[in-house]
């Protein structure tokens, strides 16, 4: 099996090599510099338009006339989903910051809700996550979305993108997509005493179901939550909390 997961593209096969191989840093470093000119990370990188974006929209194509919900049936092609896929993947900053991408999407990206400004996100939970997460790994300053997320906390310790249609009650998905990309922003500035008491907060909604139980009957919280899957996105899987936590 081991043989066979590095016989891999590169954004996969460092990350073998580092916590299934034990290779030393020198080598899975050098296999992570391969992204940007090889494989997976190199097709996407091809795909981003010159105003910075990818397929022409924020969070959804330019012009897709589908379901543009999160949990709907879009292609996944757009800005905020190939930056999250080439960070997860492992991508060195700094081929982006070449590129100016950060200052590009501010110039250039806004949200398909209310035409709001990229990097000052929107309403839904999930998605300003994989921003504060993605402007934190560019170095775009997301301080504004930090306080957002302290803001919209609910009382239950965690985050529910259902807020705007008034929930009063957090969600493992929206929870754990806020709590990595709060992770992402403390690891990147250090965070501040409410993001990190915010954070703990959300590690907790989680803890006391076990990540994968309900606190009222002490069953699982849905038949899925078990279930690997490949790129996470939007849903919750007790894998990808255990991934966050690790």
């Amino acid at each position: 099996m081991l043989t066979w997961l590095l016989d891999s593209d590169p954004a996969l096969r460092w990350q073998v090599e580092k916590d299934l191989a034990g290779a030393p840093p020198e080598v899975w470093t050098a296999t992570r510099h391969r992204i940007a000119a090889e494989g997976f990370g190199a097709r996407l990188l091809a795909r981003q338009d010159p105003d910075g974006q990818w397929a022409g929209g924020a969070y959804v194509p330019a012009n897709f006339q589908g379901e543009s919900s999160v949990a709907g049936g879009q292609p996944w092609t757009a800005t905020t989903p190939s930056l999250t896929t080439l960070r997860e993947w492992g991508l060195d900053p700094a081929v982006l910051r070449e590129r100016h991408t950060a200052e590009l999407l501010a110039e250039n990206c806004r949200w398909e809700y209310d035409n709001l400004p990229y990097w000052g996100g929107e309403v839904d939970v999930c998605i300003n996550a994989w921003t504060i997460a993605n402007g934190s790994w560019l170095g775009v300053d997301v301080s504004g979305l930090a306080q957002w997320f302290l803001e919209h906390r609910q009382e239950d310790g965690g985050w529910n993108c259902a807020w705007v249609e008034g929930s009063k009650r957090s969600s493992v998905h929206s929870t754990l997509n806020a709590l990595k990309g709060l992770l992402a922003y403390e690891v990147a500035t250090g965070g501040t005493g409410e993001t990190r008491a915010a954070r703990r907060a959300g590690e907790e909604y989680l803890l006391q179901r076990r990540l994968m139980y309900r606190l009222s009957t002490g069953g699982q919280i849905a038949p899925w939550v078990d279930h690997f899957a490949y790129p996470i996105r939007w849903h919750y899987s007790v894998i990808s909390a255990v991934e966050y936590f690790r």
